[in-house]
């Protein structure tokens, strides 16, 4: 598989969490905006078609028509691929679930991107702390300051939502669910979409009104960008990013994500999500 490195280096608990986030975006883009060729490419009949993805087709599997066990990988560079498990016994890395391609036609599409995805985070978390079970392998590190580094992975890890809640669309509830609860809130939470809605697109904070109680004005905007969710790559919003919500499903994107510019946009009209766009192709 690639990306797995030869020789074991010491990583710090911040390189592997950006190992652990490259492959995460690499994989939600698989279940999500790329969903159409990912189904394809895990046809439980042809490994790969050399017709439709001829890019990726290696010498060894092109032309090859038989079942074989495939599997889902998220790559450090925020890429994916299908392909088949690593030949070598153990493995340079854990592997990640096989045979993904043999339940797809026999599930409802949903409930099977649903199981890779859950399936995927468990790989995820092993390639994780694989790299976190070595932690000071080459230092003369206390324990103490090993277990430091690794509680300081997991919390890292933990703040992002699961690739299943991604998929599934579990993160946007929860982050729906986090909103204030007291009417004031609510009325501020609801102008403020109200004016994100008509932009369409969103750059930046909307301006606040002023009034006497701008330090909670401003910690409250803080708490609600924040629950907001790429529906793409699942991270969470940043106020210098360019983000821009599908009229369809009415999830936000990273503009980067779905590449789209804050030029092209504002020539956008009705704009649709990856998503919403292959649904109504296959419809």
């Amino acid at each position: 598989m690639e990306g797995a490195a030869g020789t074991y280096n010491s990583r710090t608990a911040e390189e592997v969490f950006r190992d652990f986030r490259g492959r995460r975006a690499g994989m939600i883009k698989a279940l999500t905006t790329e969903v159409d060729k990912f189904y394809q490419l895990c046809d439980p009949v042809f490994i790969l078609n050399a017709f439709a993805f001829p890019e990726i087709m290696d010498g060894v599997l092109r032309g090859k028509e038989e079942k074989e066990n495939l599997c889902l990988y998220g790559l450090p560079n925020e890429t994916w691929e299908v392909n088949l498990p690593a030949e070598e016994v153990p493995p340079e890395l854990p592997e990640p679930a096989l045979g993904i391609n043999f339940a797809r036609d026999g599930m409802d599409e949903k409930d099977w991107l649903s199981l890779v995805a859950v399936h995927s985070d468990a790989w995820l978390l092993a390639v994780a702390f694989y790299f976190g079970a070595r932690f000071g392998f080459d230092k003369e590190a206390s324990l103490k300051v090993t277990c430091r580094q690794r509680r300081r992975l997991f919390n890292m890890i933990n703040n992002l939502p699961t690739i299943y809640e991604v998929v599934t669309g579990t993160a946007k509830k929860q982050s729906k669910d986090k909103t204030p609860n007291s009417s004031s809130k609510s009325n501020k939470s609801s102008s403020k979409m109200s004016r994100q809605a008509e932009s369409k697109t969103l750059k930046i904070p909307p301006p606040k009104e002023d009034d006497e109680s701008g330090e909670e004005d401003e910690e409250e905007d803080d708490e609600e960008h924040g629950n907001t969710l790429c529906g793409a790559c699942g991270d969470n919003y940043a106020n210098d990013e360019f983000w821009i919500c599908c009229d369809v499903c009415e999830r936000w994107f990273h503009g980067k994500c779905v590449r789209i510019t804050p030029a092209r946009a504002e020539h956008i009209k009705q704009y649709k999500c990856p998503g919403c766009s292959n649904k109504r192709a296959r419809a």
